[in-house]
């Protein structure tokens, strides 16, 4: 089926149908870099040889990814199965018993194991529909067809690649200070002020939600700059993920690199639409069924390395994980299940005021890098111009909540009001302007007000608002097993980011940065 454009019932001034188009991205705004006199392809100063060495000055980071802007709203299908990849299937006939780890859904699996939902079978009574979260434990009955899969260890947790509760008390800086390595004494300007390497650190893991003793785990077994005191020379000053590109350069941009990347693993898992790898060589594997999202990510990761061979030893008990249990111990001794039984969205409205008109201008995409977790959506106010006019509607809060952090065009709010980002339900607004700002530390009633929609925090081609969930440090998909859904209406992917629809009932609101009459919606 396809969803169909309902008929509008407003009839609006024209200068309220010019609204603002968009191309957004995350908040962190850096100083461009100097050049450095003694080498023409450089941006900065290179850091010397000493054990204080001169701080790196961080670029613009590059925009998000934007699809190109159509002229009308596009069509959304209705999300169905892909087709049974061929890669690795054998028809065997075996079956496995396969226990239901947090996140599962029917449908994820169905894909995964290469089969048809006719085909799993439960070792109970009854299950779910393919769409809806298996509880953890359940026991179930797949047919094992795959060949040629992926190594099946699970090497760590879902929630020591995300910013967990279990990662929320750890002290970031007091352990890089204790390893005593180049880390330690590095420095890097970002966002206008000088700040150590435990700052980048700190900063990194909580605008990804990527859990920091990873960050630092990796950082270790690509660099040894966790502990090792020795000045880097050469391009490992700047690259200590070895991605040498100047759109990367400093560690700051080489985390975000990193980032996306396991975020594209993880969330690729998640949603079912990454099922292979293909390595440096060549090589091609089927990702074993039975991972978990975590263990995925660092598949994926290490399939950028180089040779089946380096990617094996990456993923043997003598690659990354000994330096990862060196530093931090068993990683399983952190586990957190990050999606309980019977786990449910709370109530939220859509974040502007009753009887306002706004355009959906952006359907699921990235929540805070390009590729990975699509989680986001999209809101522009009626303007009388295009671009980024100053807006004097308001943004409310979809729920109740703590404010965390009011910041340089965002706002955390904490909706179980505990004050830790990492647990619970969390929802972040971007591009929320300086002017009338909700202080951090307010508690917000749903529908206060939050302030006002902008082009501040990050890069926008027009004054929007970028809204975002997550759950115990997991970004969740906004069209998923726990879909997004505002004063009823609830989203649908589209086939490229940016595109999608929401529905409610017989009602279609299709997504558009165009913002034709086709995308507008009010409460």
């Amino acid at each position: 089926m396809f969803f169909t454009c309902q008929k509008l019932k407003w009839i609006l001034p024209v200068t309220a149908l010019i609204l603002a188009g968009l191309a957004c991205t995350r908040g962190d705004v850096v100083l461009p870099v100097e050049s450095a006199a003694e080498d023409p392809s450089a941006t900065e100063e290179r850091p010397r040889t000493t054990a204080s060495p001169s701080p790196v000055v961080s670029e613009i980071p590059i925009p998000t990814l934007a699809t190109s802007t159509p002229s009308r709203p596009e069509p959304v299908s209705s999300p169905t199965l892909p087709p049974t990849p061929t890669l690795g299937v054998r028809g065997r006939g075996d079956n496995i018993l396969y226990e239901t780890q947090p996140g599962d859904t029917l449908r994820n699996l169905a894909i995964r194991f290469g089969v048809v939902l006719e085909d799993i079978r439960s070792t109970t009574d009854g299950l779910p529909e393919e769409g809806s979260l298996l509880d953890p434990g359940l026991v179930l009955i797949i047919p094992d067809q795959l060949e040629m899969t992926s190594p099946e260890d699970r090497w760590i947790p879902d929630s020591e690649v995300v910013y967990s509760p279990h990662a929320a008390e750890f002290d970031i800086a007091s352990f890089i200070e204790s390893q005593g390595g180049y880390l330690n004494s590095y420095q890097e300007i970002l966002n206008g002020r000088s700040m150590s390497g435990a700052e980048v650190i700190i900063r990194s893991a909580l605008v990804h939600s990527i859990n920091p003793r990873l960050l630092l785990a990796l950082l270790e077994y690509y660099s040894g700059w966790v502990t090792d005191p020795t000045p880097p020379v050469g391009n490992q000053a700047y690259y200590p993920f070895g991605v040498e590109d100047l759109d990367y350069r400093g560690l700051y941009r080489q985390l975000t690199w990193m980032s996306n990347e396991l975020g594209r693993g993880y969330y690729g898992w998640r949603d079912g639409s990454l099922l292979g790898l293909s390595l440096a060589d060549g090589s091609q594997f089927r990702l074993a069924p039975t991972l978990n999202a975590g263990t995925v990510a660092l598949q994926y990761v290490f399939a950028n390395r180089g040779t089946e061979e380096t990617w094996l030893n990456d993923l043997s008990s003598d690659g990354f994980i000994k330096a990862y249990k060196e530093l931090f111990g068993d990683p399983w001794e952190y586990f957190h299940p990050l999606y309980e039984p019977g786990l449910a969205q709370p109530d939220l409205i859509l974040p502007f005021l009753p009887g306002s008109v706004w355009a959906f201008t952006g359907g699921p995409h990235g929540a805070w890098e390009r590729e990975a977790a699509w989680a986001a959506l999209d809101f522009a106010p009626s303007a009388a111009e295009p671009g980024c006019a100053t807006s004097e509607e308001w943004l409310v809060a979809s729920a109740p909540g703590l404010v965390l952090r009011s910041e340089n065009g965002l706002v955390v709010v904490d909706l179980d009001g505990d004050g830790l980002e990492q647990t619970g339900w969390v929802l972040l607004y971007l591009h929320v302007a300086t002017k009338d700002r909700v202080r951090e530390g307010a508690f917000l009633e749903q529908d206060n007000l939050i302030g006002h929609p902008s082009c501040e925090g990050g890069f926008a081609t027009g004054t929007h608002v970028h809204l975002v969930r997550k759950y115990n440090g997991e970004w969740i998909l906004a069209d998923g097993p726990l879909p997004f859904e505002l004063s009823g209406w609830v989203a649908h992917a589209g086939s490229l980011p940016y595109q999608g629809a929401l529905t409610k009932g017989d009602q279609t609101i299709l997504a558009c940065t165009c913002a034709t009459k086709e995308t507008l919606i009010s409460r």
